[in-house]
């Protein structure tokens, strides 16, 4: 089991920038796939970015693609996500998302699929400003 403690959200202007950072517990970390998920107010949670156990390859949805960036330091149990260019649409609670993989192979849909993550943070807020 893992456990996930978000951090690095708060309030900035519209342009600027933020880190959110999650931290896990335990050992295996580099077993684990890590996604990012945000859920803005009375909307569904939905996909920001994912990252492969290795961090080889990462998966961003449209709306953020070229501004958000998603990386992982095994050393430090810890998975990133760099949000450049933000704008009030991003406004949303974030949450960071954990899934450990015992196959070889994953498709691309795993790991946009909110379904796909057993452990959760309880989420950082982050409010852009106009």
């Amino acid at each position: 089991q893992v456990q996930l403690v978000e951090s690095g959200g708060g309030l900035v202007q519209a342009g600027g920038s933020l880190r959110l950072s999650c931290a896990a517990s335990g050992r295996t970390f580099s077993s684990y796939a890590m996604g990012w998920f945000r859920q803005a107010p009375g909307k569904e949670r939905e996909f920001v970015a994912a990252i492969t156990r290795s961090g080889v390859s990462t998966y961003y949805a449209d709306s953020v693609k070229g501004r958000f960036t998603i990386s992982r330091d095994n050393a430090k149990n810890t998975v990133y996500l760099q949000m450049n260019s933000l704008k009030p649409e991003d406004t949303a609670d974030y949450y960071c998302g954990a899934d450990r993989q015992t196959s070889r192979y994953y498709s691309d849909s795993y790991y946009i699929n909110e379904g796909s993550y057993e452990y959760w943070g309880q989420g950082t807020q982050v409010t852009v400003s106009s």
